[in-house]
């Protein structure tokens, strides 16, 4: 295959996975005064989501899940989407890496 068809294969094969990322469903959770909102997510099992992680601290926060496979640090004010491959049905932990203590909550795979 040539240089120019390999760039055209590659170009559409980005254009098709993005699209099919914004097709995910999209949940929405803020981190505030060192808790999660809401603490827990039901999402549909089987099929791919995102989440859409608000920091209104003013501090860091690190949203982190080993059971998702995700870790973000994500600034004061700042905003973060990560996407989460399909589960099995079941609950899936997440927490701030800075405040474990309070800010945890889980996802709930139906």
């Amino acid at each position: 295959m040539n240089a120019r068809r390999l760039a055209v294969v590659l170009v559409l094969a980005l254009v098709a996975a993005t699209a099919w990322a914004q097709d995910s469903p999209l949940f929405k959770l803020v981190a505030r005064d060192g808790k999660f909102e809401p603490v827990v997510l039901e999402v549909p099992a089987g099929q791919r989501f995102r989440i859409e992680v608000t920091n209104a601290n003013k501090k860091a926060i690190e949203f982190e899940s080993k059971d998702l496979k995700q870790e973000r640090v994500i600034p004061p004010g700042g905003k973060a989407v990560v996407t989460v491959n399909p589960l099995k049905a079941g609950e899936y932990t997440f927490f701030d890496e800075f405040q474990q203590a309070t800010a945890n909550g889980k996802v709930v795979a139906k």
